[in-house]
């Protein structure tokens, strides 16, 4: 069993070296089809954070009558926490928060200070803002359980109906950017597993005689696959450290691009927090196109 693999392994480089220029071409093609991959999980990375920025962006906001309670309040937020799973975060503002909040953002425009002045008190009103998953229906069933829960008496307004066709429109962008991205990666992967296929098969077409030579020998099927099963690993190996290196490479030059374009972002940190995830995407996707290319083009040999 070891004599055969040694052979196998031995066959493979024989065959990597003789055909320099291939093996070259292969790895190459290999190379630009697992960073196309790679592009995508990059991808994804920028359209996750996009998302959630445009998801936390969108909220809802109860106001509750002015003599309600902190401790009322508090209670109706813990209701709905019990209640509705899929709430991210919910903040209390009190009266003294919202005037705080206001006269800091509008500081500079002096109308609306000077309104504040002559209404005399606090005109705000205690408030619970609420953030979900981003889903229309999630903040409608929010609005729905305060309207008629046990708390309503205290419930002043929600601003849903307000709000509802900006959640409706922002959960519509975010859902097409994630639907694009699936439709991009299928279309991506199908055209590189191709182009290798074709690129792997000229690789193979140049030992088809030595192929032939061995089955008219008796060589089994599983012993004539071997060594170009073994090459496509070559291929994949050779492929993979390239592009974990080039990946490393990209994320950090263009770190510093994206982060203007997409403050908060940093390309090469999701690079680095997710290394182990890169390498065994790049690595399987690699050794394994290499592999079934090359037992894909064969067997065409071994059926003649």
């Amino acid at each position: 069993m070891f004599t055969n693999i040694s052979r196998t392994i031995k066959f493979a480089f024989n065959n990597f070296s003789r055909n320099k220029g291939i093996s070259i071409a292969t790895i190459f093609v290999l190379v630009v089809a697992i960073m196309l991959v790679t592009s995508l999980f990059f991808f994804r990375g920028i359209t996750n954070y996009l998302t959630t920025e445009l998801k936390n962006k969108i909220d809802i906001t109860a106001y509750f009558i002015e003599n309600a309670s902190e401790e009322d309040i508090l209670n109706v937020k813990e209701e709905l926490l019990k209640i509705s799973p899929n709430i991210k975060s919910i903040e209390y503002i009190s009266k003294e928060k919202a005037y705080a909040i206001f006269s800091e953002k509008y500081q500079d425009s002096e109308v609306l200070q000077r309104a504040l002045l002559e209404v005399g008190d606090n005109p705000f009103l205690p408030s619970l803002n609420i953030i979900t998953n981003g889903d229309p229906a999630e903040y409608q069933e929010i609005s729905n359980t305060l309207e008629t829960s046990v708390f309503s008496s205290l419930i002043h307004k929600i601003d849903f109906y307000q709000k509802k066709d900006t959640i409706e429109k922002v959960y519509s962008i975010t859902s097409n950017i994630n639907r694009f991205g699936i439709i991009a990666g299928i279309i991506l992967i199908i055209i590189s597993i191709l182009v290798v296929l074709n690129t792997v098969k000229l690789a193979i077409d140049s030992s088809k005689d030595e192929i032939s030579t061995m089955k008219i020998v008796g060589a089994s099927d599983w012993f004539v696959r071997g060594p170009f099963i073994a090459e496509g690993i070559i291929y994949g190996l050779i492929a993979f450290l390239f592009c974990i290196l080039f990946s490393g490479i990209f994320a950090y030059l263009f770190s510093a691009k994206v982060s203007v374009i997409l403050p908060g972002f940093n390309m090469f940190n999701y690079f680095l927090n997710n290394f182990w995830l890169f390498v065994l995407i790049q690595l399987i996707f690699g050794v394994g196109v290499g592999v079934v290319s090359s037992l894909v083009v064969v067997k065409k040999y071994l059926d003649i």
